[in-house]
This record gives C-alpha cells, structure tokens and sequence, in this order.
C-alpha cells in the first residue's frame, strides 16, 4: 500500500511537472501552430476572373486592390460584394502612405472606411510606405529612413487608420533597390518597433525579404526569425527579376511579373514553422499571366510548403513533450 501510495504521488508530481511545463509560452506557441487552419488564396485581378470563378474549388479566398474601387461604378461594388458573398475576401490598399512623416489623408481614410462597410472583407492591409511627399505624389511605394521617427510616425498615422476604418489594418513591409537613407534601424528593428508602438498584425512579403537580403547583403531566412511569430498573420507571394543596378551589380526587382521562385517556398516554410497563429497565403500576379493551371500549381506548392512548416512544430511539440515524460 505504501509502495503504491508513493507510485501514485510521484505519479501526481510528474503530473503537475508536465501541467507547468505544457503551461509555458513556447509550448503553447507549439499547441497552437500544431492544428490550425492555413489558407491559400490568389490575388483579384480582372484578367484572371473566368479562371478563378472555374476553379474557385482550389483558391480559399481572394485579395482585392481596394483603391480599384474607391472611385468605382455602383455596380461594380455591387459585384464586389457579391464576389464575398461567394468566396472570402480581404482588402488591400496601395496609396495611403502610412509610412509618410505627414497625416494619411482623411478623404483616403473614409474610401476606405466606406468601401469596408460596403464589402465586410475578412481584414484589410496596407504597405509601410510613403507615397506622395510635398505635395507630390511619387508614383511608387518608396522606402522611408528607418529610423525611431518614421517608427512614431507610421505608428500615429496607424492609429488614425484604425479610428477611421474601425479596424487596424495589417501591414506589409515593402521591397527596395537602395537602402534608404539616413537610416538608423536594421529593417527588422524598424518592423518590430512598429508592430510593438501600433500593436498591429504583419503581412509578411516574403518576396520582398527575399528581394531586400539579396539587393543589401543580409540573409532572408534570419530576417523572418527576427520577426515576432506571434505577429505574423498573412504572407505575400510571388516572383520578379533580376535587374542592373548602374555599378554593374544586379538587384531583385519585385514586379510580380514571374512565377514564385522556390527561396521564396523556402521562406515560406520557415514562416510556418515558427508562426503561432493560422496564416492567410496570397499569392500576388499582376501581369504576363500565366495559365490558370500554373497558378494553381504554385498554389498548390505553398500548401506543400505550409504543411512541412507545421509538421516542423509538431516534431517539437513531441520533443518537448518527451523532454518530460
């Protein structure tokens, strides 16, 4: 009786072990990621409709250019609202500037407010940017100096966002040819200190990782795991090309333009290993497209690269759990 008294404390002892250690940050972060629910969707674009609506059965939802509608006929924001009846749907913007020392424009703001109530996407994003300065607008989604006052910038002008839409969009960092000047922070610091000041999600474009460590000598892989997993919530793909820079050396240039390349693949599981939270795929073609069926088998290869990302958990949620078994 004795014996077995002691067998059933330890038993209780090992019990409450394996309670605080399954407890912990880390291995909730591994429980978490071990069952969720990825998806993989295609950017909107009309040249793609007959296609996309023929296999809606393979693409889990549609990311739509929101500032394509911001000035749009009534019918065709009807039929926006009709596609996300059909099919998930979030909204994308490329012109607010949210990176931009100055106040994103109010008239902005309300397009955007009045387009969410009108098609209720699932969330909304915009590019950590600036894109008119002066009075001018540049015509591109320029880089702006990394430094702690463009962070309490975009951070000011992220919270104006919020006020005005009714929800904090994700943010997406960008790719650039030149390192922007006058700079202070590494990229990934001036990432991460937005995402902390503004307590937003990420949308992770993984192109552009790709593209700003081979264009400035830093490695695209440690760049991701640099990145608080918890704030990773959707992922960009998509490919470009290599171009001359004017000393001769040659740069990535993200045109979405060309199929994914498999660094990106790459990348991509690496981000499924280590985010905590479902991820949202989106792969990004804004010309010279290719057949449906080629889309849909890049499609298919992120699916492939999200699940050996997850099998990657689970393989450590086994070894932490075997650490106190």
């Amino acid at each position: 009786m004795e014996a077995q008294g002691a067998a059933a404390g330890a038993e209780g002892v090992a019990g409450v072990a394996v309670a605080k250690m399954m407890n912990t940050p880390q291995v909730r972060d591994v429980l978490r990621a071990s069952a969720l629910a990825d998806r993989v969707g295609l950017g909107w674009r009309p040249d793609l409709a007959a296609g996309i609506f023929e296999h809606l059965d393979g693409i889990d939802l549609l990311e739509v250019i929101a500032d394509d509608f911001f000035s749009a006929p009534r019918r065709q924001v009807r039929a926006l609202k009709t596609l996300a009846a059909q099919v998930p749907v979030v909204l994308h913007g490329v012109s607010l500037g949210l990176a931009s020392s100055s106040p994103v424009e109010t008239k902005r703001l309300d397009q955007m407010a009045r387009l969410m109530d009108q098609v209720r996407p699932e969330f909304w994003s915009e590019h950590l940017a600036f894109v008119r300065a002066g009075g001018f607008e540049i015509g591109h989604l320029a880089a702006p100096p990394r430094s702690t006052a463009s962070v309490d910038a975009t951070a000011s002008n992220l919270h104006r966002a919020q006020a005005a839409v009714g929800a904090m969009p994700l943010v997406e960092n960008i790719a650039t040819l030149i390192d922007p000047p006058a700079s202070t922070l590494s990229e990934s610091a001036w990432l991460n200190g937005i995402l902390c000041s503004s307590n937003c999600g990420l949308l992770l474009d993984l192109h552009n990782v790709l593209a700003n460590g081979l264009n400035h000598g830093y490695d695209p892989l440690e760049f991701v795991r640099q990145i608080p997993p918890d704030r990773i919530s959707a992922i960009h793909i998509a490919g470009g090309k290599f171009v001359s820079a004017p000393d001769g050396s040659q740069r990535l240039l993200d045109d979405h333009f060309h199929d994914v390349p498999d660094p990106v693949f790459d990348l991509l599981e690496e981000t499924a290993a280590r985010a905590t939270g479902p991820l949202t795929v989106i792969l990004e073609r804004d010309g010279d497209y290719p057949s449906m069926d080629s889309l849909l088998a890049q499609i298919a290869q992120a699916r492939r690269a999200l699940a050996k990302g997850r099998d990657r958990h689970r393989d450590r949620r086994a070894q932490l759990i075997e650490a106190v078994a």
